[in-house]
C-alpha cells in the first residue's frame, strides 16, 4: 500500500460500480480480530533515510473453511492516520510476506490464530511532513481475487474484494533526533572556565534533511573520571538552528555531554560524551 491506500481500494471500487457505498457487503468474510500490537508498544523512531523495520503481532478467528493462502487472498496489518478508514491521511502496510501463525484454539465453525509480520516505514516513500510524527491507528485488511483468463470461450473475468477493520491499536511515530557537544578549552586549567557548545537537530521528512530544533530544553551533564554515572549541571535551551551553549568552572577531569528529553513528535537522544583534562 501506498499513500490513501485504504481510500483508494474502496474508493476505486465505487467508481467501477458507479454505486453509492452499500451499509454492508452480503460477502464479507466473517472476521474478528484481537488487538493489534505495534514494535512491542514502544515508539517508531525515523530518521531521513535509513528505513526502519519492527515487528507487529495480532490475533484473529476465522472460519474453519476460510482457508488464507496468500495467494487467491491475503490478511494484512496496515498503519493509518488521518480522520478515518476511509479517509486516512497516509498510510503505512505490514510486510507482503506470508505471516508466521499459531493455531490458537478451534471449534467446528471457527479457527482461532496468533499472528506475527513486520512492517517497514521507509521515510522516502512515507514520509513527507511534520503531520506524519503521531499517533497513528491500526486497521486489518483483507483481500481476495478470483480471475478466469481463458479467453477461448469469448469471456474473461476478473474479480476483487477488500475489507478493512480498525481501529485495532495505535503506534506512535517519532522524529529522529541528534545531539553534539564539545567543551572548550582542551585541556583546561582547574577553576577556569569551560565553553560548552552543542546542537539538537530532528529529522525533517519534509526536507529529507536533519533541522535545528529550537526552543528545546537539554541537560548537560558530567562525569568524573572514574565515576559510574552522570550527573545533571544545567538545563540549556536551544537556540538557532539548535544551538546549545552554556558554560562551567572546571573542577576535574571528567565527561561532559547533553541529553535530551524527547517531546511527543521527537525521540530522546543523549549526545556522544566529550572528555576534558584539567590541570
Amino acid at each position: 500500500m501506498r499513500k490513501l491506500a485504504i481510500g483508494a481500494a474502496v474508493s476505486g471500487a465505487l467508481a467501477l460500480t458507479g454505486l453509492a457505498a452499500p451499509a454492508a457487503l452480503a460477502d464479507s468474510p466473517d472476521l474478528t480480530f484481537g488487538a493489534v500490537t505495534v514494535n512491542n508498544g514502544k515508539p517508531i523512531v525515523v530518521g531521513t533515510r535509513a528505513a526502519v523495520t519492527v515487528p507487529v503481532t495480532y490475533s484473529f478467528t476465522r472460519p474453519a473453511d476460510l482457508v488464507i493462502d496468500y495467494k487467491n487472498n491475503f490478511l494484512g496489518i496496515v498503519l493509518y492516520r488521518g480522520k478515518s478508514l476511509i479517509e486516512p491521511d497516509n498510510a503505512l502496510d505490514s510486510s507482503s510476506k506470508k505471516p508466521a501463525c499459531t493455531t490458537t484454539a478451534t471449534t467446528d465453525t471457527t479457527v482461532a490464530e496468533s499472528c506475527s509480520t513486520k512492517l517497514t516505514v521507509d521515510p522516502r516513500e512515507y514520509l513527507f511532513e511534520g503531520a506524519d510524527a503521531t499517533t497513528w491507528k491500526a486497521s486489518a485488511f483483507y483481500v481476495e481475487s478470483a480471475a478466469d483468463l481463458d479467453d477461448s470461450d469469448g469471456h474473461i473475468s476478473l474479480h476483487t474484494g477488500f475489507d478493512a477493520w480498525g481501529p485495532l491499536g495505535t503506534a506512535k511515530l517519532q522524529r529522529l533526533a541528534k545531539a553534539t557537544v564539545n567543551a572548550t578549552p582542551e585541556p583546561v586549567v582547574k577553576g577556569g572556565t569551560l565553553t560548552v557548545k552543542g546542537g539538537l537537530t530532528r529529522a525533517d521528512w519534509n526536507t529529507g534533511k536533519y533541522a535545528g530544533y529550537k526552543g528545546q530544553k537539554a541537560t548537560l551533564q558530567f562525569k568524573a573520571k572514574g565515576a559510574t554515572a552522570y550527573t545533571d549541571v544545567k538545563t540549556v535551551t536551544s537556540g538557532t538552528a539548535g544551538a546549545l551553549k552554556t558554560t562551567v568552572k572546571a573542577s576535574k577531569d571528567g565527561s561532559y555531554r547533553y541529553r535530551f528529553a524527547g517531546t511527543t513528535t521527537t525521540a530522546a537522544v543523549t549526545s556522544a560524551a566529550d572528555y576534558v583534562d584539567v590541570k
